[in-house]
C-alpha cells in the first residue's frame, strides 16, 4: 500500500494507512542522520492489554535507541488509536508489513531488524519467514514467543540473524517448549535463557537490556 507520509527526522508520533485503516506509530530518531539503522518492534497481545507502550516494548526501544537505530513502535488494530478490529495474528501482520514496506520505501539505504514480545513475537515471526521477507531483514529478535500457537509449527525457520529470549520462570509461555522448539532448526538462532525470569520480566528489563547488548555488540 504506498504511503505518502516520509520517515521523521525527530522523535515522533504518527499514523499509516494499514489494511484495516489507520495505524499508530511512535518513532525515534538517532541523533546521527542519515538513519542507517531501523528496527520495527511488536508489542504483547492486544486482548490482554497489549500495546506499544508495554514495559518490555519501551525497554527494547531504549535498547535499540541506545545501539543507534530509528525505532519504530505501533499499536496494533483496535488498540490505542489504530482503527480495526483484533484477527487473531493474520490481520497483525498485515499492519507489519505495510510498515516494513513503508520503511523500506522511506529508507532504501537503510537496514531493517524486527523485534517482537509475545504475540508480538508470533506476527513478527509469521512475517519475518515470508517470501517477501526472508532476504529483506537484517535480524530478527523474538522475546518469549507463545511457540504454544499452533501456527508456530506451521512456518518456516528464519535464515537471517535471530536473537532468542527466555525467562525461564515464564508463567504464560512454557520455557521448555520454547528451547524444544529451537532446537529443531538447522539455522539456530543465538538463544538468551534468564532464569528466576517471568513473562514480564518483572524486575528483570535492566538485566534484559543488557543481554541484548552484549548479544548484539561481540
Amino acid at each position: 500500500m504506498q504511503q505518502t507520509v516520509d520517515f521523521p527526522t525527530e522523535k515522533k508520533s504518527l499514523a499509516l494507512q494499514g489494511a484495516a485503516g489507520q495505524i499508530e506509530l511512535a518513532i525515534t530518531v538517532p541523533n546521527s542522520l542519515p538513519v542507517n539503522k531501523v528496527i520495527v518492534i511488536c508489542h504483547p497481545h492486544p486482548l490482554y492489554g497489549g500495546t506499544m507502550d508495554n514495559k518490555v516494548i519501551t525497554t527494547l526501544m531504549r535498547t535499540f535507541d541506545g545501539l543507534g537505530y530509528a525505532t519504530v513502535r505501533f499499536n496494533f488494530r483496535g488498540v490505542g488509536h489504530s482503527e480495526g478490529e483484533h484477527d487473531k495474528g493474520i490481520g497483525e501482520a498485515l499492519d507489519l508489513i505495510s510498515i516494513l514496506d513503508w520503511v523500506s520505501a522511506s529508507l532504501p539505504d537503510a537496514s531493517i531488524s524486527l523485534a517482537g514480545f509475545s504475540f508480538g513475537s508470533y506476527v513478527a515471526y509469521r512475517v519475518a519467514t515470508t517470501s517477501d521477507y526472508r532476504e529483506r531483514l537484517a535480524q530478527l529478535i523474538l522475546i518469549a514467543p507463545p511457540v504454544q500457537y499452533p501456527e508456530f509449527a506451521d512456518l518456516p525457520e528464519p535464515n537471517m540473524p535471530w536473537l532468542v529470549v527466555q525467562g525461564e520462570a515464564d508463567e504464560v509461555v512454557d520455557a521448555s517448549a520454547v528451547f524444544t522448539w529451537l532446537a529443531q532448526f538447522s539455522h539456530k538462532p543465538r538463544i538468551i535463557r534468564m532464569p528466576e525470569t517471568s513473562h514480564f520480566f518483572h524486575g528483570k528489563l535492566v538485566d534484559l537490556k543488557q543481554h541484548i547488548i552484549s548479544a548484539l555488540t561481540v
